[in-house]
């Protein structure tokens, strides 16, 4: 056998391997979404497109858009009841605002696909969802109100008035960040950080125009990575983009993409 023809059969195997084909497989996703305060049908669109035009992905939906005279912190998410909601998906995205839903099965449900080892990806709203007790102030790990935080990573009881935030790279070298050129955004709402939970911070932001004066100094994070539950599960989270024009933004979008390849390990 001629020499140069070993080295085009190894790379013919590996490319025949179940682990290379595993790799190029299409990520199976899905969206959560739904709730109050923001335009989730748009919502939803701009975050398909945005991960289709950037990766081979296929993209599922599972949301409730509450209806006229309905309590909307409280959307009636089909999820609730289900814990097996995620089977089958490589990663659960999280874009809703339930910020009223204060069931304990409700949450039950939510978490148990990821305690289960389903990574996921929390945008914006999902950081002020499932509040219980007294969630304004910090909670402590392993409390009963603690157990959504901790699967966030960061406790959040609020945020000013909307103004452009000012991005900056958090200090080390995380790989979500891997190309990011700090911007700064149209109208958005910086988050404050309440509590953390054993968080890698991957993004910082500041309100320098912030309408009250004492605010234009806080930096926070807004956007970070950890890992959840018994099976250590890959979390990705941010809390940019209350409004379409930022959701549709490349940069904010090539920064969800990212998240969401760093949660399945395919970054």
């Amino acid at each position: 056998m001629p020499k140069f023809a070993l080295p085009a059969i190894a790379l013919s195997l590996a490319a025949c391997s179940p682990a290379h084909a595993e790799a190029n497989r299409p990520l199976k996703v899905l969206i959560v979404s739904g709730g109050c305060c923001h335009d989730y049908a748009q919502q939803r669109q701009l975050l398909e497109e945005g991960l289709k035009a950037r990766m081979a992905v296929q993209v599922s939906h599972v949301y409730y858009d509450p209806k006229p005279g309905e309590q909307a912190t409280r959307p009636a998410l089909p999820i609730y009841g289900n814990p097996k909601y995620a089977d089958g998906y490589d990663v659960v995205i999280h874009d809703e605002c339930a910020a009223d839903e204060d069931s304990a099965a409700a949450v039950d449900a939510v978490l148990a696909p990821h305690r289960a080892g389903i990574p996921a990806v929390n945008l914006h709203c999902a950081m002020h969802s499932y509040r219980s007790g007294d969630w304004k102030r910090p909670v402590a790990a392993g409390a009963a109100n603690a157990r959504w935080f901790e699967f966030t990573g960061i406790q959040s009881s609020g945020h000013g008035p909307q103004s452009p935030i000012r991005l900056s790279l958090a200090p080390g070298s995380h790989p979500v960040a891997a190309g990011f050129v700090p911007y700064t955004t149209g109208a958005d709402e910086l988050y404050n950080n309440l509590t953390t939970f054993d968080v890698t911070p991957v993004l910082l932001g500041v309100q320098p125009a912030a309408k009250d004066a004492a605010d234009r100094g806080k930096t926070y994070m807004v956007a970070w990575t950890h890992y959840y539950g018994p099976q250590r599960v890959r979390v990705f989270s941010t809390t940019l983009a209350h409004n379409g024009a930022e959701m549709a933004d490349p940069r904010y979008l090539d920064l969800v993409a990212r998240g969401v390849q760093w949660a399945a390990g395919r970054l």
